[in-house]
Parts: structure tokens; sequence; C-alpha cells
């Protein structure tokens, strides 16, 4: 088997197939990609900028790159670079979060803070360029922890979905590798070689969404289809807080 054929199957379908199962993107629409610098939304950004040139999807849409500055000491350098030998200039985004989260507020558990400023920076960018879609790097293995984070925490059986709609800034958030293994993002980024930039965040890997990764990493070793079969329950139509897998007319 080709490398190159390896790679559809491994990525490139399977975004594809997320796209054409959530109408994920439609014909001409401006896609703006939140971009941190790290693996999951640097693999995003490849991905799509690829599917967009190649037509991949049998349309023409735009990718727009966004990058928030959120104050941390982070050369942001190599990202800039790569946005453009791609073709792309890269959309900085200035702000006071990371003074907000840790000097002003002191927070002691500053995910949930940071995430939601972090969303109103980049969701009025987006509405600001002209995009109707922003798409975000989360990944099958961040719909299972985050299922496991609503159930053990607050007692819900439910995840994000593949597309949700903000009324308030009237764009929607996409996740087109929803249906791809972080470990396959892992090895998508080295094979491409691509600038994966550490996070400068004081509390990364020690968050409960950590937990929940290895939580999820010990029940794959007894239980290997567990993401799989993840998906699986999530697509049944059973319960309104599922996904709902829409057909195409």
């Amino acid at each position: 088997m080709s490398f190159k054929k390896k790679e559809n199957q491994k990525y490139y379908n399977p975004m594809m197939k997320a796209i054409g199962n959530y109408h994920l993107i439609e014909p001409g629409e401006k896609v703006a990609v939140g971009m941190s610098g790290g693996k999951d939304s640097t693999a995003l950004f490849v991905m799509l900028d690829m599917l967009s040139k190649q037509k991949r999807l049998g349309f023409d849409f735009e990718v727009v790159p966004i990058c928030l500055d959120m104050g941390f000491a982070m050369d942001i350098t190599p990202m800039k670079e790569l946005v453009e030998e791609k073709g792309y200039t890269l959309d900085v985004v200035d702000t006071n979060i990371a003074k907000v989260v840790f000097d002003i507020r002191e927070e002691k558990n500053p995910c949930s803070l940071c995430a939601k400023l972090r969303r109103g920076y980049l969701y009025s960018r987006a509405k600001e360029l002209g995009c109707q879609k922003v798409a975000i790097g989360h990944h099958l293995d961040d719909a299972i922890e985050t299922y496991f984070m609503n159930f053990l925490f607050h007692g819900k059986m439910e995840s994000f979905e593949p597309m949700t709609y903000l009324s308030k800034t009237e764009v929607s958030i996409i996740r087109p590798m929803i249906y791809i293994e972080e470990k396959d993002i892992i090895r998508f980024c080295n094979n491409k070689e691509l600038p994966v930039i550490f996070n400068p965040c004081p509390v990364d890997k020690k968050t409960k969404r950590e937990e929940m990764k290895q939580l999820v990493d010990s029940l794959a070793i007894d239980y290997p289809l567990i993401k799989q079969r993840f998906v699986q329950g999530m697509e049944q139509e059973v319960r309104e807080n599922e996904w709902y897998l829409s057909k195409k007319s």
C-alpha cells in the first residue's frame, strides 16, 4: 500500500466523511481555522488547505488561519512561516487573556475562563473577517474525553457535537477531525515534519482533561475498539443528547 493511500485512509477520508455526514462545510464558505501552534490545529490547517486546493470536496471554499496572542512569551514564527508557505497570511489577534486569568483573576481552575475568553475572541474575529464557519482541532479522543468528563463530573451523558451554531456571532463551530484519533494526528505531524510549538500555559498537562485522557488510554488497553464504539453509540439517534447523523436528500 502506498504512503499516499495510507494518508487518505487515515486522515483525509475520515475528514471528508465527517464533513459530508454533518454538512460541516458548504460551497463558497469562508472557514476560519483557530491555530494555537499545537499539533491538532496545525494538522487541521494543513488538511483543510489540501482539501481546498485540490477541491477534494467537489467545490471551492476558503481557509482563513487565525491565531490568538494569549500574552504568553511564545514564539509563533514557525507557525507564521508554515501559513505563509501555504500561501496565506496568519491573522494574529492580540489579547490579554493570560493577564486576566492568571494575574487579575488569579483563577485556581483557570481552564474554564480561559476557554471562554478564547472562544469570544476567536469567534468575533472570524465574524469580522466574513467567515461562516470556525474550524477547531477537536478530534475523536477529545470527544470521548469530554463525554467522560461530563458523565463523571456533571452527570450528563453527552459530548460536544460535530457542528454548533452560535446565534450571537452567527457563525458555526465545526470539528472536521471528529473521526480521527489523536495518535494518527501525531503521526501526521511527524510524517509531514510540521512545526509544533510548545504550550507555555502553566497548567498544561495538569487538568481534569488530562486525567480523562489517561482513563481512556487505560480502558483502550482492555477494550481496543472503545473509540469506534463511542462513535457508533453517539450516532444511534436514540436520545436527544446524542449526535444526529443527518441524511442527505
